[in-house]
């Protein structure tokens, strides 16, 4: 392998971008329902900002019709499909779900992760963003 090919590989996911009708809502229920930590901050350009943190990741929020540019080429509420991974058991979480009134979309279903299999809850998030909520059967 070539010198410039190791050095040219992504290795780990900084953060993304959610599109929101709502950031309030979604800050509610991601902090709520997740368990993510909310916080406003100071960007670079100076502009007060959103995030969800969680783990080494973080989510950005942006309003929908106030995206921060550059942004997606079809920023939109409800277009994102994401797994997160837990340390919870699968029952706690949907007796967590059934506590917030939270409909499951499907599950408990054995799934493949990133590494290996996975048991996945699904369910929607406020802007009908599919959530994947899954424990590590490795």
């Amino acid at each position: 392998m070539q010198q410039s090919e190791i050095q040219c590989r992504v290795r780990a996911l900084d953060h993304l971008v959610l599109t929101v009708k709502s950031i309030p809502e979604t800050v509610r229920f991601y902090t709520q329902v997740l368990g993510m930590r909310g916080e406003q901050f100071e960007a670079a350009d100076g502009t007060l900002r959103w995030a969800l943190l969680f783990g080494q990741s973080k989510i950005n929020l942006h309003q929908k019709g106030h995206e921060f540019e550059p942004k997606a080429a079809h920023a939109q509420p409800g277009t994102v499909d994401v797994c997160f991974l837990t340390d919870a058991p699968i029952e706690a979480w949907t007796r967590h779900l059934t506590t917030h009134q939270i409909e499951l979309e499907d599950g408990p279903v054995r799934r493949s992760g990133a590494k290996g299999p996975i048991t996945s809850l699904y369910l929607r998030d406020p802007d009908q963003n599919l959530i994947e909520v899954s424990v590590p059967c490795y």
